[in-house]
């Protein structure tokens, strides 16, 4: 196959105790999945589950043990962190109930869904769009993947985020408004999801902004930490 410009490369994460790597086709995320970041960005009650995406060169895959780079974006003087539970997709589907959504699961990683606030909030007064907010370079920070048959008890897990070594977000994973199943089960009747699809679940409450310099230490009891340091 010859192209009139040189193809991108295929992204990819890096996956526990293996060499070879788990390659990205969509990055979906799941807005407000837990009640206490719901009630902090001015929002209560289990709303119906609402999603947006990153492209999936948002991706800053780093290795375990090592802390990874992100730049700080252009356009925003508020850069936030959120904290997530990322599920990979090993067996795409259309139209997945809850009952049988663990079954498309390969496994689960560290992420963070970084947000450039002020512009987000920019775009929902006007009534557009946000994707500026979302899906710029280096939004989406993760960790290596964990097998789900290694991964016992993450859906019950502590979830926590450190911003140079003091906490700022802390919680369970067992808090999320919409379960991984249920999400899996909404997110397909909307799109068919793919096999290197990724899910980022949602983030818990103490959302705040970062600042160049800083050091993120994100984690989920039983996974791979993720860290990075703002550039």
């Amino acid at each position: 196959m010859q192209y009139v410009i040189a193809p991108p490369a295929v992204v990819s994460v890096p996956v526990v105790g293996q060499a070879a790597r788990f390659p990205v086709h969509r990055i979906y995320c799941v807005g407000r999945n837990y009640a206490e970041h719901a009630k902090e960005m001015g929002f209560t009650g289990r709303e119906p589950p609402f999603f947006f995406m990153k492209p999936a060169d948002a991706v800053v895959a780093v290795e375990a043990g090592h802390t990874g780079s992100v730049a700080y974006p252009s356009l925003t003087g508020n850069l936030h962190h959120e904290v997530e539970l990322v599920v990979a997709i090993g067996t795409g589907g259309k139209n997945i109930s809850a009952a049988n959504a663990h079954q498309h699961i390969y496994g689960f990683a560290v992420g963070l869904d970084m947000t450039r606030r002020d512009l987000q909030n920019e775009m929902k007064k006007q009534g557009r769009p946000w994707c500026i907010g979302k899906g710029f370079e280096q939004s989406a920070p993760i960790g290596p993947i964990t097998p789900l048959a290694q991964a016992a008890g993450v859906e019950q897990a502590e979830i926590a985020l450190q911003v140079n070594g003091q906490d700022r977000q802390r919680s369970t994973v067992a808090q999320l408004i919409w379960s991984i199943a249920e999400t899996i089960e909404h997110l397909s009747a909307a799109w068919e999801l793919q096999p290197g699809d990724l899910i980022y679940s949602g983030t818990p409450e103490g959302v705040g902004a970062v600042v160049p310099g800083d050091t993120l230490v994100g984690s989920v009891e039983g996974l791979v930490p993720l860290s990075i340091r703002i550039a």
